[in-house]
């Protein structure tokens, strides 16, 4: 054990091997040795690529690419009926004047009344508002929204 550590210190610096240099050295080696037709045999890669060609076959026709923006379309407005407090459909939701997002009104007044007794301000509840001072004098009933959501429910 003495006998290697004075052969340590005898070894001068540059005799130490670069590690950097040795893994760069290997890691190129292994890059190398990685081909195209690796993947070309990978099971995964080509199941992959056996689905992008189904799905490019499937919506190849307009048609299905229209239906499936119809139907994006029609979940982004059932998404705008759903209140951001509840997580419910809104039965009487009301907009705030302010940033106009829209609540149930029930759910909304029990919080700004809730947050009035601890003497504090009340943030809009849908993520991403940077709205912090919702007052219930800032919120109208959105005539607009209760009539989708009616004749959304009629259908």
């Amino acid at each position: 054990f003495v006998s290697r550590s004075s052969q340590i210190k005898r070894e001068k610096p540059e005799d130490i091997p670069d590690l950097k240099c040795l893994v760069k050295e290997k890691f190129t080696a292994l890059e190398n040795s990685n081909s195209d037709s690796d993947l070309q045999r990978n099971e995964k890669y080509m199941y992959f690529k056996d689905q992008l060609k189904q799905m490019r076959q499937q919506y190849n026709d307009n048609e299905a690419i229209e239906q499936i923006d119809e139907d994006i379309a029609v979940t982004q407005s059932q998404m705008n009926f759903i209140c951001p407090i509840t997580q419910m459909e809104m039965k009487r939701p009301v907009r705030n004047k302010v940033c106009g997002h829209s609540y149930e009104e029930d759910a909304i007044l029990k919080i700004i009344q809730s947050r009035k007794q601890q003497k504090k301000k009340v943030r809009c509840p849908k993520i991403g508002c940077s709205h912090v001072d919702v007052k219930g004098s800032d919120l109208v009933p959105d005539e607009a929204l209760k009539r989708a959501i009616d004749s959304q429910n009629k259908q």
